[in-house]
């Protein structure tokens, strides 16, 4: 029996994600957003034997993002890969690939030079599946969106207005989930860079509460939960 088992598992575990790149940087979409002109056009997939995918966006697609974040979003065989793309005509979305291609992906925000910027994924309420969320348009909308992996797309699930986690120019983006007492919280900064927001997953409804005056430092002892 042990051998069946493992006959059938080493595939899988095989096609286990370990690590992720963003290559073949171009200027096609000279949105800037991150401080420079260049995104990626493509993304490299490291696997458990060792092997490597390789995957090439179309000429209308680049990867406009600070590089690709890996999170178990469906609950087998390992983690995928959760990335921004921007379309030339339509913005952002935020997509989760796997080792064969991209998986699912939530709708373009519709406009070009539009973009998003993730936050996290995890359990935010406790239900024992996972939920991704990001900031839609941080320096515009400023809207917090979470979404749930289900039936092999992604849903929205709930939104909450007033936060932010990037400014324009940025090569970064700040805030994300801590787990204090209580359990898990998104932590970002108010829409207007004012306060400190704690942020929770409750009855399927974002609740949020102030933390304190927002400084990097606040933010970062937030995150660390002093």
């Amino acid at each position: 029996m042990l051998g069946l088992w493992l006959a059938a598992a080493g595939p899988a575990l095989a096609d286990r994600i370990v690590a992720a790149e963003y290559g073949d940087p171009t200027g096609r979409y000279a949105h800037g957003v991150l401080g420079d002109d260049l995104e990626w056009g493509s993304l490299e997939m490291r696997l458990a034997d060792g092997s490597l995918r390789r995957f090439i966006l179309d000429e209308s697609l680049v990867f406009e993002d600070l590089a690709p974040r890996l999170y178990d979003v469906e609950g087998v065989a390992g983690p995928e890969v959760i990335v921004v793309e921007s379309h030339v005509d339509a913005g952002a979305r935020l997509a989760v690939w796997g080792p064969g291609g991209r998986i699912a992906a939530t709708p373009f925000i519709g406009q070009p030079f539009r973009w998003l910027a993730p936050v996290a994924a995890g359990d935010l309420d406790g239900d024992g599946r996972v939920e991704i969320a990001y900031v839609d348009r941080p320096h515009l909308a400023r809207v917090l969106r979470v979404w749930r992996f289900e039936g092999g797309a992604l849903r929205e699930i709930a939104s909450f207005e007033g936060v932010s986690n990037h400014r324009i120019g940025w090569a970064r983006i700040v805030g994300g989930l801590r787990a204090c007492e209580g359990g898990q919280e998104l932590v970002l900064p108010s829409g207007d860079w004012q306060d400190v927001l704690a942020l929770r997953l409750e009855d399927g409804q974002v609740r949020a509460r102030r933390v304190g005056a927002y400084s990097e430092r606040a933010l970062d002892a937030a995150m660390a939960c002093d």
